[in-house]
This record gives structure tokens, sequence and C-alpha cells, in this order.
């Protein structure tokens, strides 16, 4: 009786590890194709110059797409937010054609890029960007030729991505209690951040 109950220990124990081995599985990132709409400006992805981002939420195949890096980690930092994503992924500007064309396939987890705040580039929506490489090396070296400072994903402050943007440009992210100012000339930009238009 003894090794029949053991080796039911033995397999509860093996199936419950598979699946906590399954739920630790990252998704694969997904390619950038002419379908993808920004999450907050709803619009195509793939119109704008500059790093993207896809964050993925569990139980959802389909990620959200972001026009810029810098939306993508506001949405990391909104309380109203969903926090159940499990991947983050960033196109690594090491490996991309050009600013124009970031590419839609060089993706890296947000986890291991580098990143580029405060240059003189600005982002796709045009607000100031958090630039995305795959090493150290090739961040500072776009540093040297564009300012800014190299910081990890999670080093990039708040402010950084949820401040409003003076230039009459789109902005990043606000609180959804705070007003909506400037922007884009659709509105939508930020209006989205200011719950006046659900993405």
């Amino acid at each position: 009786m003894m090794p029949r109950l053991a080796l039911l220990f033995v397999l509860v124990l093996a199936v419950a590890g598979c699946k906590e081995e399954a739920a630790s599985v990252k998704p694969a990132p997904v390619q950038l194709t002419l379908e993808a709409a920004g999450h907050y400006c709803q619009m195509t992805v793939l119109e704008h110059d500059g790093p993207k981002a896809q964050i993925h939420l569990a139980g959802n195949s389909h990620p959200f797409w972001f026009t810029q890096v810098r939306d993508a980690v506001a949405f990391t930092r909104l309380p109203e937010e969903p926090k159940d994503y499990v991947a983050i992924y960033v196109n690594d500007m090491a490996k991309a054609e050009s600013w124009a064309q970031p590419g839609t396939a060089n993706w890296i987890d947000a986890e291991a890029a580098w990143f580029v705040i405060g240059s003189r580039q600005l982002g796709g929506m045009g607000a100031p960007e958090a630039i995305p490489f795959g090493t150290r090396a090739a961040a500072d070296a776009f540093v040297s030729e564009n300012g800014g400072a190299v910081v990890r994903f999670g080093e990039i402050p708040s402010e950084y991505v949820l401040a409003p943007v003076d230039s009459g440009n789109p902005g990043a992210p606000m609180s959804r209690s705070e007003p909506a100012g400037g922007g884009h000339a659709t509105g939508m930009h930020h209006a989205a951040y200011a719950g006046e238009v659900k993405p």
C-alpha cells in the first residue's frame, strides 16, 4: 500500500511542477503587422517612427501594442491598468534598420534591455522616449551621439513616462483623474489617458 501512496505522491508533485513550469514560461513576441493599433492612441503603430513595445497579459494571445516604448512603461505604472502582464517586449534599436524603420521582429525582453532616457531623440508620438538596446555598449554609443542616460527598465522614473509634454505634441499617459491638455490634433492620444476615450 505504501509504494502506491508514494507513487501517487510523486505523480502529484510532477504534475504540479509541470503546471508551475508552464505558467512561468513567457509567451513569445508577436511580429508587428499593419493591423496593430496603439493601445492608447488607436493609431496604426507602423505609421510612426522609433521603437515600439508589446505587452502580453495572462490568458490573452493578443498583445497590447504601444506606439512608443514610453507608453508601455507608463502602462505598468498606472494604477488603473491591469497588472497581470506576463511579458513585455521592445524593439532592439541596435538591430533596427533606422529610426524610421525600427523593425517588426527584432524584439527583446524589456527586463533584459538597456534604455536611454533624456536624449535629444523624441519618440514616434513626439514625446521623450525610453529607447531600448540589447547591449549596454549600443546604449552608450547612442548616448555619446544624442545625450541622455542609460538605465534598466525598473529604473526608468515614473515621472519621466507619466508627465505631460509641454511642447504641444502628444505626451505620455497621465492619470485618468488628471485633465487632458494639448495633444495630437485628433485629441485621441491625450483623451485616452485622461479617461475621455477608452482604448
